[in-house]
């Protein structure tokens, strides 16, 4: 008998692991797929470390959690500068001086821009904006919509602009300053050898057991230890009892190519709707590769059905409703704890992971 059986290897359930191990518990891991990490999972190719399930750029502003995480690796200095395509023209993100003058070829600074922005947020203001584009545009105005937000946002959820609610825009980030850092955290980088060597070492001292399935046989685990942390999907859980909670999914193209440097960055949007796909990842740029060759990925995203990848939770009022009929349930489990991006139907940073694990081991170690 376990004392804990943690269903999943991705950060959540690595750090409870690590930590409860730690803590002088036995824990059992099991991991559906055939290696552990979850979606942070990276491997090599050709020298290069591959972010299998989509880039994942670790940032945050907590101390404590920064130095927590450099505990299990060495991070560089990357500095996350993605870049916009639009047709045959390129823009920095997020939308900052660089961006202003390029779409406006008489804009040269802060005031300018800001005098631009207003002029067409004027121009174009609804009330109250019924869908996304109506909410955008208030935001941010036409040209920054058309070219940068438009068809982007369409292929992200498979839907018209003006078919999406208004409050998946609350607001945009603009800043009037000559900045491409995206993010804005003090600390940011790319773990030297990749996200997978951080997995093992949380690990270390757990059972692991790959390729088994929780659910195809629950009864059995559950009896094999004294709690269980649940990292999967709540709703697959209560096996769809109340309906599946939506998810975007996302389909990798990913290819090796015979050159040393494809596109001179790790990101690049493609905002025209007519690319099909929403981006690609150049992932020796994350660490600074010079291998003779490269590998990139093609992101598109895809709508979701149980069975499917889960990616992006689906936060609208249907699927907020539908998630609390489950947390229901759960709140009321007494041997099972859910927790990460699935178990919490929560799109989370990996930063907010760690915290949340964290804060979960400490109530399991002092409740």
């Amino acid at each position: 008998m376990y004392d804990y059986l943690i269903v999943g290897s991705g950060l959540y359930g690595a750090v409870c692991a690590h930590e409860l191990t730690k803590a002088g518990k036995t824990c059992l891991v099991l991991e559906k797929r055939p290696q552990i990490g979850g979606n942070v999972y990276t491997e090599d190719v050709e020298g290069i470390h591959v972010h299998r399930y989509g880039a994942h750029i670790f940032h945050t502003s907590d101390k404590e959690i920064w130095e927590y995480i450099n505990r299990f690796a060495e991070f560089n200095h990357y500095i996350n500068q993605p870049v916009a395509r639009y047709r045959n023209e390129c823009y920095n993100l997020p939308f900052n001086m660089n961006t202003f003058t390029k779409l406006w070829s008489d804009v040269f600074t802060p005031a300018e821009a800001q005098a631009r922005i207003e002029e067409e947020r004027r121009s174009c203001y609804t009330e109250n904006p019924r869908n996304l584009e109506e909410q955008a545009i208030n935001l941010v105005g036409r040209t920054i919509y058309e070219k940068l937000i438009k068809g982007y946002t369409e292929k992200q959820w498979g839907r018209p602009c003006t078919e999406l609610p208004a409050f998946i825009i609350k607001r945009l980030p603009v800043r009037f300053t000559f900045d491409n850092n995206y993010f804005t955290d003090r600390y940011q980088g790319i773990p030297e050898g990749g996200y997978t060597p951080i997995i093992e070492k949380m690990l270390t001292g757990a059972q692991v057991r790959l390729n088994t399935d929780f659910l195809a046989d629950r009864e059995r685990y559950l009896s094999e230890a004294n709690r269980v942390i649940y990292t999967g999907p709540i709703d697959s859980y209560y096996q769809y009892c109340f309906g599946a909670l939506e998810y975007r999914s996302v389909r990798f193209e990913t290819e090796v190519l015979d050159m040393p440097n494809y596109q001179g960055n790790a990101v690049i949007n493609y905002t025209a709707f007519d690319v099909p796909y929403t981006r690609i990842i150049e992932h020796k740029h994350f660490e600074f590769g010079r291998q003779e060759k490269t590998v990139i990925s093609r992101e598109y995203s895809a709508a979701w059905k149980p069975g499917d990848e889960p990616y992006y939770p689906v936060n609208d009022e249907k699927n907020s409703e539908l998630y609390g009929r489950y947390a229901a349930l759960a709140q009321r489990e007494t041997k099972v704890v859910f927790g990460g991006r699935l178990g919490q139907y929560r799109y989370l940073d990996m930063h907010t992971v760690i915290r949340e694990a964290l804060e979960r081991v400490r109530t399991e170690l002092n409740g």
